[in-house]
């Protein structure tokens, strides 16, 4: 029976930068391990071990166990060799790595020994429902009606995006199947009307026929047929990678796919989006959806998903509608800062109070605006969106997930595999026949579960824990601001990009007088070399950050504005045409304690320092 804390103490949580916690995690993981070896002991106790003492004795035995142990001990050195130190409390400022929840390691680990595959129900009962129970935890989570929505674990964000895509395509096209196979239902309409159906106008008729679903179907996108109709997917120039390879996978093309320009806090301009909306439609080419992203992997931030809802419902009264993605990936955990002990959304008037309750800051945070409440607050209208608990859940790799808002969903892009899973069954959610992927682990199932009964999904559970990486982030963020370095007779500044959404601080050094932006990049490119595995090397490297270029065929001339802030001309951007960005994802669970953070602020600082000089003793 799950217990409920009004005081979670994250430090109880993980396995800590120097192990402080492996007398915890060997006690439940060794619990886990006998009770499962206890198990397998007393089914049908009449049936004799297989493995004799005899066999244990035997010569080719000992040699075999002792050629494992050899090649453990290949992978240990292999691992401490060349793996990131992702782990520490403050000298990994760098990739979406961090410290995994301890819970959830162990239950993964636990779970392998059960084998469970999650594709049907009857190998994995045990896992299947734990999926189907997190499936609803992430519905409510985004604030979706319990009983009329659902969400399942995928391998990752790009696999979540592509069934998000892939709901999108199939029913943007279904009105077109049905006038083929039940044209009664949308008599008088226009090809351009069908195009323009609401989702839910859509499902309604589905209910009215449900007869007719399986044909109708046969005569959706699933054919082949009507691709080129369905329209524009329009996404921010934020956007992550996995769309372009989710439009070429899914068949609507790379063509189909557009970016929207952002504005100077890198969300999507919502003022450009309807420009572009309402010149396709004076074309007549509809949208097939729009994404906005929660969370951008390069910036962190977080787009205006309330302005894109009052969007949509003010161009749905002049017959144009769009399906709302969105891609939480990276910040769909943090809805749970919002969310009350009783999962209610807490109004905004009240956060401050409710957060200083149940200790989500340490001290009062200047993050909380009404854009990032409202943005969130909105995720509730959107069709679709994709969460990933191996990003900001702490889960172990892999695990994302996708939420569905209106489980009906579920049929216009569902398949049956008889072998595996029978239509109709009276079991929980057939998880394979509603999802791209066939065969999957049990064990990340269980791993997410476990963390969920941990640290529940509201401001008393993960709230916390979300807290604690926002407020370790503007630490960070405020240590860089207004930072310099002398290096000789040089003085090298720091420039935060922005100010954050999340918990992803971009930054740049510059160099006193430059104006010369392809210095600068180089500069930045050189640091990011000498703070990661390149040239500063791995465990024992004292700083360690990540890096990415803000390019013009990707970002248009939105960064300009910065660049511009930095001393840098028009002219010059636009003979280099990027800037190269240091980028830190501050997931670490520790360093929202100011004495951990301060501990660890001028080791960081001397590092850096280090860094540069070295950089600069080679450039001389």
């Amino acid at each position: 029976m799950k217990t409920e804390l009004q005081d979670h103490n994250l430090k109880a949580l993980f396995l800590g930068s120097k192990g402080e916690n492996v007398d915890l995690f060997k006690e439940l993981l060794l619990k886990m391990i006998d009770e499962h070896v206890g198990w397998r002991q007393n089914y049908q106790p009449q049936d004799l071990p297989v493995i004799t003492p005899q066999d244990k004795s035997s010569k080719s035995f000992q040699e075999t166990a002792d050629h494992v142990r050899s090649v453990f001990n290949v992978l240990s050195s292999k691992l401490r060799t060349n793996s990131l130190p992702w782990h520490t409390a403050g000298r990994f400022w760098g990739h979406m790595n961090s410290e995994t929840l301890m819970p959830s390691i162990i239950a993964y680990t636990t779970a392998m020994l059960w084998n469970g595959n999650n594709v049907a129900y009857e190998s994995s009962p045990g896992t299947s429902q734990m999926e189907e129970e997190v499936g609803h935890e992430f519905a409510a989570l985004m604030g979706y009606k319990k009983g009329e929505s659902w969400g399942h674990i995928c391998a990752d964000g790009s696999i979540a995006n592509l069934e998000g895509l892939w709901y999108a395509r199939n029913m943007k096209s279904l009105p077109l199947a049905i006038k083929e196979v039940a044209p009664e239902f949308v008599a008088g309409k226009t090809e351009w009307e069908l195009l323009n159906m609401s989702t839910e106008e859509i499902l309604d008729i589905l209910d009215q026929i449900p007869e007719k679903i399986d044909e109708v179907k046969e005569h959706s996108a699933r054919s082949g047929k009507n691709l080129q109709k369905l329209g524009k997917w329009l996404i921010p120039q934020t956007k992550h990678y996995s769309w372009l390879k989710a439009a070429d996978i899914i068949g609507v093309g790379l063509d189909c796919v557009e970016a929207i320009d952002v504005d100077d806090h890198y969300r999507m301009d919502i003022d450009k989006l309807e420009a572009k909306i309402r010149e396709l439609a004076a074309e007549e080419i509809p949208v097939l959806g729009v994404v906005g992203v929660i969370g951008t992997t390069e910036e962190g931030q977080v787009d205006r998903i309330d302005k894109m809802v009052e969007l949509r419902d003010k161009l749905a009264k002049e017959g144009i509608y769009f399906y709302i993605h969105v891609d939480a990936a990276y910040g769909g955990y943090a809805r749970a800062i919002f969310l009350d002990e009783n999962n209610n959304f807490i109004d905004y008037a009240k956060m401050e109070e409710v957060h200083e309750k149940f200790n989500v800051f340490t001290e009062k945070n200047e993050w909380l605006t009404e854009d990032i409440y409202h943005s969130f607050k909105a995720m509730s209208e959107a069709e679709t969106i994709t969460i990933d608990p191996h990003k900001m859940g702490y889960i172990p790799y892999s695990a994302g997930g996708i939420v569905v808002k209106d489980t009906r969903m579920r049929d216009v892009i569902s398949y049956f595999a008889t072998y595996v899973f029978e239509k109709g069954a009276d079991i929980p959610a057939l998880l394979g026949a509603y999802m791209l992927e066939g065969s999957k682990a049990g064990a990340t199932a269980a791993a997410v579960w476990t963390a969920h009964q941990v640290l529940p999904l509201n401001v008393t559970g993960y709230g916390k824990l979300i807290g604690a990486s926002i407020e370790g982030a503007y630490r960070f963020y405020h240590f860089l601001q207004g930072k310099q370095f002398k290096v000789g007779d040089k003085t090298i500044h720091v420039y935060p990009l922005t100010k954050p959404d999340f918990n992803m601080v971009d930054y740049v050094f510059n160099e006193e007088g430059n104006t010369d932006l392809e210095k600068m990049n180089k500069l930045n490119h050189d640091f990011y070399e000498q703070a990661s595995y390149v040239k500063g090397g791995l465990y024992n490297n004292e700083f360690i950050t990540s890096h990415t270029d803000f390019a013009i065929p990707d970002y248009g001339n939105s960064p300009l504005s910065y660049v511009n802030s930095l001393g840098f001309s028009k002219e010059e951007w636009d003979r280099e045409g990027k800037v190269t960005i240091l980028r830190a994802c501050a997931l670490s669970p520790y360093a929202y304690d100011k004495d951990v953070f301060d501990e660890y602020a001028s080791k960081i600082e001397q590092a850096i320092q280090e860094k540069l000089e070295k950089i600069y003793a080679v450039v001389n």
